[in-house]
């Protein structure tokens, strides 16, 4: 689909320009939405296959790729908060909580994953329905039934919304272990335990700002969110026929337990699967061979890996011209300006080694960022008279130069290319009551009530002033002003980032540029103020977007919008006092390992987050800018802003020229991004992701999008959940009690898993 002919079908009232280059959803292989014959053969829904006369308008304006995946059909009278909810949704966000918050603190861990939740609760749910009564319990002030009905699809999809929303580590831990750890002030319980749901549900009143733009705009399809929705219905085996769902069924699990058993290999027995640095297995004791080859700590330069993690169905979800994008960025960025900067030794690149994070000395030695906090930690500029500048690898400076173009290019981009598609959208919102698209899955949610707008603002005007409160008297450092700020500048980047997010699954990073705003506006300031501001004003719209995602999969489930909006902040109160309760455990019995004064013989307390969010805190928020960049190395930083203000110009310039070259699609903002990531610990991975993701999104999309249909989505998730299994397995029995470490043999070499030996061994 092409801006060029979206007019003739376009779910507004008034006709969008022909000529609107807005939002390309590249997903649809023909160029006409609006051509039936050549994009839809039939649409499944409950009631069966619809003949293309059959199909009503409603359904004719829902993306193709959102009509084979998401039903067109609902059930309003099936149950969804219910006894069984809440006996699973509490126990999933706490195993979740337990097991995130602990990973937070751990050089390695086992993530937890959502798909893992989807289908365990789906067991559980079953199992549930199976063997309790059918019996009506009285409470006094609250009535309910232990078995009202069969486990229904939308409990198990309010299940899995309040894991996703309250099974993870929380914005706040950072302030929370970042003072405890390093400085000794532990917070009070309450306070603490507040100041984590204030920072959670900030981002929640964030999404009230994008909802109405991102989520009821049925061109904008969150393609995450629709892969969790093909997972759901092929559990219960809808939208397929008997014989191909029992099959579905079959693939999740084949790949599931190969993806469970194959990880064993790459994450813990024979690690040499995971980089295949071929160009090493010819010259492996050359060492500009190496640097070239090897996927770790070198350019990763012809490497493959056959280790999932290093891919991960991504793949599979973000579309192809997503994808290319990341990948020529990779190309640029590791394969040509690496090795430029390290064999002629430009821009300091002589100096400090090229794929290194750290910070230094001019002459090359660590920085003892430690010195520069004051007893009291405030800055000490007697110390930094001392030990000069701070510097780093030039990888890292032109990650910060990307940096900067990122934030400002997201602006201009959807400025130029997206602003006909908001306008229309508030045009719509000046009109409606509920929902003014006449798209199905809109009509069928409209039958449900809507969240007031006042719900998302008292919650904001809570957590807004609890913090402050909090600013006041439990010494976070910040001055209040600039929490005001911060919370402005993480509202404004809501719609334009999570646009991004809902056309590409690709999310953008903003943090150096929050960082950079903080350290102008108050240098020289305890680094713990920083991180405050930092998760205002950066991490809360992280929140905002995977919200505004989890209320999409309640779009597309058609789930009541207020039940959505329940589970997640249900999720939320359960999780976060386990979060705060896991937090002291581990400080009170693992502090000596986390704050360096002993070292853990296992090697896993090692306290690697906190350590790293107090470095950044150190390095804008205590230093700042203005000192750190008044060496002549940090000038052409500056360029950034220009280069994201430009880029985006150009580009759209050109898609008005030329059309059908669809410069469109060529995103600056996500080209910046994926420019910014550090390749520098992990290389490997890249190209065999562009690999898989050629025959995923673009070969069986287009030339066997039948089979795409049925098994994409689902293998992506059962691959996702068998890799997550498999770590927490390894975990478990590896590494949560005694370290049992893999007998060293070939395919474990310890002096390189990858044959990458260099001139040193």
């Amino acid at each position: 689909m092409t801006a060029d002919n979206r007019s003739s079908d376009s779910i507004h009232d008034e006709k969008i320009p022909v000529e609107d280059p807005v939002a390309p959803i590249p997903h649809f292989p023909s160029e006409n939405k609006g051509n039936i014959k050549d994009e839809l053969h039939a649409i499944e829904a409950d009631a069966g296959s619809l003949d293309e006369e059959e199909l009503e308008e409603s359904i004719r304006l829902v993306p193709k790729i959102v009509r084979e995946l998401v039903s067109m059909d609902d059930d309003p009278t099936l149950p969804t908060v219910t006894f069984r909810y809440f006996v699973l949704s509490t126990f999933f966000v706490a195993l979740g909580a337990v097991i995130s918050q602990i990973s937070w603190f751990r050089t390695t861990s086992a993530s937890y994953s959502m798909f893992f939740v989807q289908i365990v609760s789906y067991w559980l749910g079953n199992l549930m329905a199976r063997v309790l009564p059918s019996k009506d319990v009285n409470l006094g002030f609250f009535k309910f039934n232990l078995n009202p009905a069969p486990f229904s699809i939308k409990e198990h999809v309010l299940i899995t919304l309040a894991a996703s929303a309250g099974a993870t580590s929380n914005l706040g831990e950072i302030i929370v272990s970042v003072k405890d750890i390093f400085y000794h002030e532990q917070m009070n319980p309450i306070a603490a335990i507040f100041l984590m749901w204030a920072t959670m549900w900030t981002g929640y009143s964030f999404a009230a700002i994008g909802r109405s733009f991102l989520l009821y705009d049925p061109d904008l399809i969150w393609p995450s969110a629709l892969m969790q929705t093909a997972l759901y219905r092929t559990l219960r085996g809808e939208g397929q026929s008997l014989d191909i769902s029992r099959k579905q069924i079959r693939v999740f699990w084949a790949v599931l337990i190969g993806v469970f058993f194959w990880s064993f290999l790459p994450e813990y027995a024979f690690p040499f699967t995971s980089s295949l640095a071929v160009l090493c297995w010819f010259a492996p004791h050359n060492d500009t061979v190496q640097f070239i080859s090897s996927g770790f700590g070198g350019m990763g330069f012809l490497n493959f890996t056959l280790d999932w993690s290093n891919i991960t169905s991504t793949i599979m979800v973000s579309p192809w011209w997503t994808q290319v994008i990341g990948f020529v960025a990779f190309v640029l960025s590791v394969w040509v300006l690496v090795p430029i900067v390290h064999f002629t030794g430009i821009w300091n690149g002589d100096k400090f080694p090229i794929m290194s994070n750290r910070l230094f000395m001019a002459n090359g030695s660590r920085y003892p960022f430690t010195d520069l906090t004051t007893t009291d930690g405030h800055f000490n500029e007697t110390a930094f008279e001392e030990y000069g500048n701070v510097y780093m690898s030039t990888y890292n400076l032109w990650g910060i130069f990307f940096g900067y173009a990122t934030f400002l290019s997201a602006f201009v981009q959807i400025f130029l290319f997206g602003r006909k598609k908001i306008w229309s959208t508030i045009q719509h919102l000046r009109q409606r009551k509920q929902h003014s698209f006449k798209d199905r899955l809109n009509v069928l949610i409209s039958e449900y009530q809507e969240v007031p707008l006042w719900w998302y603002l008292a919650l904001f005007a809570c957590c807004f002033v609890t913090m402050l409160v909090l600013i006041f008297t439990q010494d976070l450092y910040l001055p209040w002003w600039t929490y005001i700020i911060g919370v402005v500048l993480g509202a404004l980047t809501v719609v334009p980032m999570g646009f991004i997010y809902a056309v590409s699954a690709y999310q953008v990073s903003t943090g150096t540029f929050n960082e950079l705003i903080y350290g102008y506006m108050a240098p020289g300031t305890h680094p713990v103020g920083s991180l405050v501001y930092r998760v205002v004003a950066g991490q809360c719209w992280y929140r905002a977007q995977s919200i505004l995602q989890d209320q999409k999969i309640g779009h597309y489930m058609k789930i009541s919008p207020r039940a959505t909006f329940f589970s997640q902040l249900w999720g939320n109160l359960i999780g976060v006092p386990i979060n705060y309760a896991v937090i002291r455990w581990v400080i009170d019995t693992k502090r000596p390992y986390l704050d360096g004064t002993e070292k853990d013989p296992l090697g896993q307390w090692s306290g690697q987050a906190p350590q790293s969010y107090l470095n950044q805190g150190i390095q804008y928020g205590l230093v700042g800018p203005a000192r750190l960049f008044q060496d002549a190395v940090y000038g052409p930083l500056r360029w950034g802003f220009l280069l994201g203000v430009v880029t985006p110009v150009v580009m759209y310039l050109l898609h008005k020229k030329f059309p059908r070259a669809k410069f469109n699609l060529w995103h600056s903002t996500i080209f910046f991004s994926n420019m910014e990531n550090f390749y520098g610990n992990v290389s490997t991975g890249p190209l065999s992701s562009i690999i898989g993701g050629f025959f995923c999104m673009y070969y069986f999309f287009r030339y066997r999008h039948s089979t795409w249909i049925k098994y994409n989505y689902l293998i992506g998730a059962a691959a996702d959940t068998g890799l997550s299994l498999a770590i927490l397995a390894i975990f478990i029995i590896f590494g949560s009690a005694k370290i049992i470490e893999m007998p060293t043999w070939w395919g474990n070499d310890p002096n390189s898993v990858e044959k990458c030996y260099g001139s040193g061994a």
